[in-house]
């Protein structure tokens, strides 16, 4: 079964930088889809916080913004995350999918967590 494998993540202070990577388990149709990072924090629902569609387009929520950058390799079929500037409300799992996502593609994730 495909799976998405996210990795990078961290324990880091506030105003520090991480960057995520997210890699198929196996060769999957890749590079036409929008590719997506979502979060989820305790107690919190699992929120879209960037997106990148097959031609590099990128979007991002208002709480990343200016601070996240996301890219992506085709030719790898990957997607990145450059987290800069890390407060301690971007602690989260982070998980990435397709955008719309889809439920068969959910990997474990991976913890961020932003403290002194």
């Amino acid at each position: 079964q495909v799976r998405l494998v996210e990795s990078g993540g961290g324990l880091v202070q506030p105003g520090g930088s991480l960057r995520l990577s997210c890699a198929a388990s196996r060769s999957i149709f890749f590079s036409p889809y929008t590719m997506g990072w979502y979060r989820q924090a305790p107690g919190k629902q699992r929120d879209l916080v960037a997106h990148i569609t097959g031609d590099h387009k990128t979007t991002y929520s208002d709480s990343v913004k200016g601070r996240f950058t996301i890219s992506r390799d085709n030719t790898k079929k990957a997607v990145y995350l450059q987290m800069n500037s890390l407060k301690p409300e971007d602690t989260a799992v982070y998980y990435c999918n397709r955008v719309p996502y889809s439920d068969e593609l959910w990997g474990q994730g991976t913890q961020v967590s932003v403290s002194s």
